[in-house]
């Protein structure tokens, strides 16, 4: 579905990505590890289009997105989830989401001037589209909850939500476990199984290793900007330069 080639991304002296290539395996769960600091976010950066590589091409369903802007990224079908889960807390949890479905529509500040039934009906689809990703995160019943009320597993599952309302084909999913206790993390396992059994590819950067192994169908990692392997979950935690860069061997000894 996506294609790094040779991708490559610094700043100023620091390289944060070093000339990887790599793929994301179609209606798999594919995920991205490595120590902090080894390039995971900028990666998932690079191919949302917040940066653009130094050098190298993103390929995207066989077209070209390297240079792309994130808005048209995002209208290709990529969408994201960020580290920290931001939201308007003062508004409620279906406001929050009506935003994400208006990538797809086409009203303008004329429409708007004039209340047109452009406006009106895409309104109403936005209000929809966001009802069936609240449901399908399972919080429809928290809709009309101000989302600073909310817990942080269930901010975890609004984001989630408003990535799906923009009707992605690619999720891209930066920590999603980040800062929620063990049951959580395992409802958050079973959620993203759910979207991929929906139809939904997804790719994760994660540091909390029992999940992924788990979870992933191919595992990325990352050391120091660079690609030092690749492979199945037992194909990672038995390689030696990740076990010395990254698991260590006491998680090694333990598997």
């Amino acid at each position: 579905m996506l294609e790094a080639r040779h991708l490559t991304k610094r700043f100023g002296g620091n390289v944060a990505v070093d000339d990887v290539s790599t793929t994301v395996e179609k209606g798999k769960i594919n995920a991205i590890i490595g120590p902090n600091g080894a390039g995971k976010t900028t990666f998932f950066n690079l191919i949302s289009g917040v940066h653009k590589p130094t050098s190298g091409t993103l390929v995207f369903e066989g077209q070209d997105i390297t240079r792309l802007r994130p808005d048209r990224v995002a209208q290709l079908g990529i969408a994201r989830t960020f580290q920290a889960t931001t939201l308007f807390d003062m508004a409620t949890v279906l406001d929050n989401l009506i935003v994400g479905h208006r990538l797809r529509t086409q009203s303008n500040l004329w429409d708007v001037l004039i209340g047109s039934r452009r406006l009106k009906d895409e309104e109403r689809l936005c209000r929809e589209k966001a009802r069936q990703a609240l449901d399908f995160v399972g919080l429809a019943h928290l809709e009309n909850r101000l989302a600073g009320d909310i817990t942080q597993e269930q901010r975890k599952r609004v984001a989630f939500a408003l990535a799906l309302a923009t009707e992605p084909k690619l999720l891209l999913l930066d920590e999603p476990a980040g800062g929620v206790n063990p049951e959580e993390t395992a409802g958050l396992s079973e959620l993203i199984r759910k979207m991929v059994k929906n139809g939904l590819t997804v790719c994760l950067v994660e540091h909390k290793m029992d999940m992924i192994m788990k979870l992933a169908d191919k595992i990325t990692v990352l050391n120091f900007g660079e690609k030092i392997a690749e492979g199945t979950a037992a194909e990672i935690q038995a390689n030696p330069a990740v076990i010395e860069a990254y698991l260590g061997a006491d998680y090694a000894a333990a598997q």
